[in-house]
């Protein structure tokens, strides 16, 4: 039955473009999709090549459907207060991808989620374990393997493309800030390895973009050490950041994971002063200098309250392109947020702030994973 209504479902998304196409995500990137040419596309709608947006309640605002027309919006989030059934987010996302098939950009929209499992799911379904069950089952792997295989599904089967999980932090105490809500795999950095590679294989074979986050790991947080709260230092040793924390990191990259989202956590180990989400020094030197990353990178939320000191959401925005980020993730539910940024990014490029060819290369990046979720 539950197979019968999700076939109904793709195949409503699929008459009107909305649902992504099933088939295996690889390291392989797509073409750049006609319309990203910097001749062709204004600083304001090259900026919005990089703003995920959001919005509340389970109607979609005349607002975002204005700025996605326009040609200035990568994608959306969703979270629980969008969605009251599946048939219902199904036609909200058909709105939005109308909207994008009116725009100047042929690239169709991200569509994303925090799909993880146990008590962080948007979607009711799959996967029903959390990542700490999974990592204490008989068969992780296997386990992880089919989570990320119920995932995909489940969110391609309302027209979403992209799955803001698995998370790969390594706990180090139980009941910390990860393990409280059973976010990690384990404390084990060998079966968190194992099981987000099983997931994030499984996951986009699918045809839905799999999330590591959060780099370089949360997984030494304490219980009130919240980034989305106020500022979170780390002081975890060099050796052991580098030997625990992003030891699944590695094994993700191999297996063609499609994004990596980067923590707001600062790492004195690395840079005593900016987040990492901040840090040239963390996403340029750190995840693609010595980890070889080259796929997307998307930040937490921008409205964090661990970046209170960095000024507005368009300086932060600004601050996490010069890091090195590709996607700036605005999550106040709110398309205001996701405005300021598009025009703050704008401006800032035009203004030299941003390096041109940075920023094109970003874009392309962003632009060649939509070219494999369409």
């Amino acid at each position: 039955m539950e197979a019968d209504r999700r076939s109904v479902l793709r195949n409503l998304l699929v008459l009107s473009a909305a649902a992504p196409l099933a088939g295996v995500l690889s390291c392989t990137r797509a073409e750049p999709a006609r319309g990203q040419a910097r001749a062709t596309l204004s600083s304001l709608q090259l900026a919005g090549q990089r703003v995920i947006y959001s919005y509340s309640g389970l109607t979609v605002p005349a607002a975002l459907l204005q700025a996605i027309t326009a040609g200035q919006a990568a994608g959306v989030i969703f979270f629980g207060g969008n969605i009251s059934s599946d048939a219902q987010i199904a036609s909200a996302i058909q709105q939005l991808v109308q909207a994008q098939q009116q725009s100047p950009v042929s690239a169709p929209l991200l569509l994303m989620t925090d799909q993880e499992g146990g008590e962080v799911r948007r979607l009711p379904g799959a996967p029903t374990l959390s990542q700490k069950q999974i990592g204490e089952s008989s068969n992780p792997p296997l386990a992880a393997s089919q989570a990320g295989t119920g995932a995909g599904q489940n969110l391609a089967g309302v027209g979403m493309n992209v799955n803001l999980a698995p998370v790969l932090d390594v706990y180090y105490k139980s009941g910390n800030f990860i393990d409280q809500y059973q976010r990690s795999y384990s404390n084990n950095a060998s079966v968190v390895t194992e099981c987000g590679q099983a997931f994030i294989t499984a996951q986009q074979q699918t045809g839905v973009a799999a999330t590591a986050k959060h780099f370089p790991g949360l997984g030494s947080a304490t219980r009130s050490q919240n980034t989305d709260t106020g500022p979170v230092t780390l002081n975890v040793s060099l050796s052991e950041l580098r030997s625990k924390d992003e030891a699944p990191y590695p094994a993700a990259i191999a297996a063609g994971v499609e994004l990596i989202m980067v923590s707001w956590a600062i790492y004195p180990a690395l840079d005593k002063t900016y987040p990492a989400g901040l840090s040239p020094t963390v996403v340029q030197g750190e995840l693609r200098g010595r980890l070889g990353y080259q796929g997307v990178t998307i930040t937490d939320a921008l409205e964090a309250g661990a970046l209170g000191a960095f000024g507005s959401y368009g300086q932060r925005a600004v601050l996490a392109a010069q890091a090195g980020m590709d996607l700036l993730l605005c999550s106040a539910q709110d398309p205001g947020e996701g405005q300021a940024v598009t025009s703050a990014l704008a401006s800032a490029l035009d203004s030299g702030q941003l390096d041109s060819g940075t920023f094109n290369a970003a874009v392309q990046r962003v632009t060649a994973l939509r070219g494999v979720v369409r």
